[in-house]
C-alpha cells in the first residue's frame, strides 16, 4: 500500500531533534504564550517576507481573526462582503459566514482551477469589503491582478496560503501579497504541526495587535478586555515542533516539486489530466491533483493497485447542506471540477520506485476496469 501521505513517516525523518524539542517543552513547564511562540512567530514572519505573524489555534481561526479584526478596525456592517473561489476548502467560507460577513462566490477558471480573477468585477457591490484568494492544492493565484483590482476598488485582500506555505509569486513568499494572510498548520500540511495550529501574517502593524487581542479573550492587559474577542493560541509545543520543522520547509517542497515533474512528464494516460503548472517555485504542491471524467472508476482502480488517493474536495461549499439556501445554485466550473478531481500521493518523504508505481498504475488504468 502506497498511503495518500504517511504522516507517521514524515514525523520519524525529524526525529531525534523533534522529540528532543518536544521533551525540552514539556520539561520547561511553559506552554502557552512563552519564548517558543514568540520565537516561531519571528522565524514565520522573516520566512513570509512579512513583519507581523500571530499564532493561533488553527486555520479557520487565522481567516475569521482577520475579518474580525477588520470589522473592529474599519466599522464593516453585517452582511457586508468577500469574494471569495466557489471552489475552495468550506473552511475559506466558513470564516466569513463566522463573523457576521457575507460570501460571494467567484468561479474558479478550468485551466489551473484557481479563481477567476476575470470575474471579480461582475461580483463587486457597494457592500463589497475584500477579496480572499485561495492558493489552492499549493499553487499562487494571480496577485498582481487581484492586488491592482483591489487597490482600484478600495478593497482589502486576505491570502488563504493554508495549503500553500513556502510558495513563490515573482520572487515574493504567499504570506506578503495581500493585506494579510492566513496559514493553516494541520499535520498533513507542507509545515504541519503535531494537532491542529495556525497563524496570521501580516506587515500591518495595528491589525497584528487587533489581532493578538482578539485571539485572547479580547485583552491586552490580564483581566482587561477591549474587544469581544475569543480563545485562539498556538501553545508551546506545537511552535517547537513547526520551528524546527520550518528548518526544512523549502527542501521538503523542492522534493515535492521533484515528484509533481516526474509525475506531468510521465503519466501519459489519455483519461487523465495533469495539473497546469504557471510557475515551479509558484507550485509547492500541497496536493498533486489530476482530472478524470471517470474519476470514481479511477480512484477504485488504483486502490485495487495498493495506491491510496484522496478527492480534494468531493462536493463544492454551495452543494452542502449547511449552506442550503445556495443549494439552488449553477456554478458549472465548479461543479465540473469537484466532479473530475483526484489527488495522488505526492509527500517529501515518498521514494522514487513508489512515485514510478503510482505512474505505472495511472498509465496502466483503462474505463471498463471497475
Amino acid at each position: 500500500m502506497i498511503k495518500f501521505l504517511d504522516i507517521q513517516r514524515i514525523t520519524a525523518s525529524f526525529e531525534p531533534e523533534l522529540s528532543s524539542e518536544v521533551q525540552r517543552v514539556i520539561s520547561s513547564g511553559w506552554y502557552l504564550l512563552g519564548e517558543e511562540v514568540a520565537t516561531f512567530e519571528k522565524a514565520f514572519a522573516e520566512y513570509c517576507d512579512s513583519t507581523h505573524c500571530v499564532g493561533v489555534a488553527n486555520g479557520l481561526d487565522a481567516l475569521a481573526l482577520i475579518l474580525m479584526a477588520w470589522r473592529e478596525m474599519y466599522g464593516w456592517c453585517e452582511g457586508d462582503e468577500v469574494i471569495v473561489p466557489a471552489n475552495t476548502y468550506i473552511a475559506s467560507i466558513l470564516a466569513i459566514s463566522r463573523v457576521g460577513l457575507t460570501p460571494v462566490l467567484c468561479e474558479p477558471n478550468e485551466e489551473d482551477a484557481l479563481m477567476d480573477v476575470s470575474e471579480m468585477e461582475s461580483l463587486v457591490t457597494p457592500r463589497t469589503r475584500a477579496i480572499m484568494p485561495v492558493h489552492l492544492y499549493g499553487q499562487v493565484c494571480e496577485m498582481d491582478t487581484v492586488r491592482s483590482f483591489a487597490r482600484q476598488q478600495g478593497l482589502k485582500v486576505v491570502e488563504d496560503c493554508a495549503q500553500a506555505h513556502g510558495a513563490l509569486y515573482k520572487g515574493t513568499r504567499v504570506g506578503a501579497l495581500g493585506d494579510a494572510a492566513a496559514f493553516s498548520f494541520y499535520p498533513g500540511k507542507n509545515l504541519g504541526a503535531l494537532g491542529d495550529g495556525g497563524a496570521v501574517v501580516t506587515s500591518d502593524r495595528l491589525l497584528a495587535r487587533t489581532v493578538r487581542t482578539l485571539a485572547n479573550y479580547g485583552s491586552r492587559e490580564k483581566y482587561v478586555h477591549v474587544h469581544k474577542g475569543l480563545n485562539s493560541r498556538l501553545d508551546e509545543v506545537q511552535a517547537a515542533v513547526l520551528r524546527v520543522k520550518l528548518a526544512r520547509l523549502d527542501a521538503d517542497n523542492d522534493r515535492r516539486r521533484q515528484i509533481a515533474r516526474r509525475y506531468i512528464r510521465r503519466i501519459s494516460n489519455p483519461l487523465v489530466r495533469t495539473p497546469h503548472v504557471r510557475s515551479w517555485l509558484g507550485h509547492v504542491f500541497h496536493v498533486f491533483t489530476v482530472r478524470c471524467e471517470c474519476r470514481d472508476e479511477l480512484q477504485k482502480y488504483l486502490a485495487a493497485q495498493g495506491i491510496q488517493t484522496l478527492i480534494h474536495y468531493p462536493t463544492p461549499p454551495h452543494k452542502q447542506e449547511a449552506y442550503h439556501e445556495w443549494n439552488h445554485l449553477s456554478l458549472p466550473v465548479t461543479e465540473r471540477i469537484h466532479r473530475e478531481v483526484l489527488s495522488l500521493p505526492i509527500s517529501p518523504v515518498m521514494t522514487d520506485e513508489e512515485v514510478q508505481q503510482v505512474i505505472d498504475a495511472v498509465n496502466s488504468f483503462q474505463t471498463g476496469d471497475f
